[in-house]
């Protein structure tokens, strides 16, 4: 288990100016940036209107944040955050990858992408229906199972599942390289819709067909910001914040696009200078 002063989720320049701001003010700091998850500012050629950075690609930028992030001694975690929980006053323990990290606070600065989810995923969460292997795939021992996945990241837990359960068969949401001699069957079919059965078995359907499974895990480069925090107040698709970057969960901030438009790096760069500063605050127990 890691621990940390601040966990800070994402890997976009709302996530590098937390973290360079938070090592200033001396805090520890891990940022949790999954390295298979790319946004647009990851694909863009070039970019015009940063201060002080003209005509410097999408690809540049950001890999002048995080070495300079890195080189101010902010750890970074390249897997992706799963699930954060709270831990009575002690502040928050977060699934990433199959790492558990407990953190003072945790700011939240995964941009503005949110999963667009099966037909009746949402419904069967937690009954049949799972984001995470390492949490539910005991439940699955000797059974058969589904692996949908959108990247890279499904690859292990299709890997994991394939030791526990007696058939993984692996359907992809999104083209993704696999390895040689995977332990588990890759499917044909997009997945379209997910059915709970009288027998408590869920029904995929695909393009190609249908079968049934005892659990279905989900995997995308992505998590719904009130999928990865329970209770955590959203605004349409996007979380809700004050000006200090709070949300609504204690010792809980967030940044960037997720926040809001409008979707530029240098409001997004501004907005994890601010969270940062507020984390500290709130940690040393000044007043603001």
């Amino acid at each position: 288990m890691a621990n940390c002063d601040i966990l800070i989720i994402g890997s976009g320049p709302a996530a590098w100016s937390c973290a360079l701001t938070a090592r200033q003010r001396n805090l520890n700091v891990i940022v949790a940036a999954a390295s298979s998850a790319t946004g647009w500012l990851q694909r863009a050629e070039r970019i015009d209107n940063y201060p002080g950075l003209p005509q410097v690609s999408g690809k540049d930028l950001l890999r002048i944040f995080r070495q300079q992030a890195e080189d101010m001694g902010a750890q970074v975690m390249p897997l992706l955050a799963r699930q954060i929980m709270p831990v009575c006053d002690a502040g928050y323990m977060t699934l990433v990858g199959n790492d558990v990290v407990e953190s003072r606070s945790v700011v939240l600065a995964m941009g503005a992408a949110r999963p667009r989810l099966l037909p009746g995923e949402e419904e069967l969460l937690g009954m049949g229906v799972s984001w995470c292997g390492t949490c539910d795939g005991m439940f699955y021992r000797e059974k058969e199972v589904a692996v949908l996945s959108a990247w890279q990241g499904g690859v292990e837990e299709g890997e994991f599942l394939a030791g526990l359960a007696s058939r993984v068969d692996y359907y992809f949401l999104a083209k993704h390289d696999q390895p040689e001699n995977v332990p588990y069957t890759l499917c044909a079919g997009t997945p379209r819709e997910l059915v709970r059965q009288e027998d408590s078995r869920i029904l995929l359907k695909t393009d190609k067909g249908e079968r049934c499974y005892d659990g279905v895990f989900i995997f995308r480069p992505a998590v719904a910001p009130d999928s990865l925090l329970p209770g955590l107040a959203l605004n349409g698709a996007f979380i809700q914040v004050d000006r200090r970057m709070e949300t609504n969960m204690p010792h809980v901030y967030a940044c960037g696009d997720c926040t809001g438009h409008p979707l530029q790096i240098a409001k997004a760069v501004g907005e994890g200078n601010i969270a940062a500063i507020s984390a500290a605050e709130d940690m040393q127990g000044g007043t603001h």
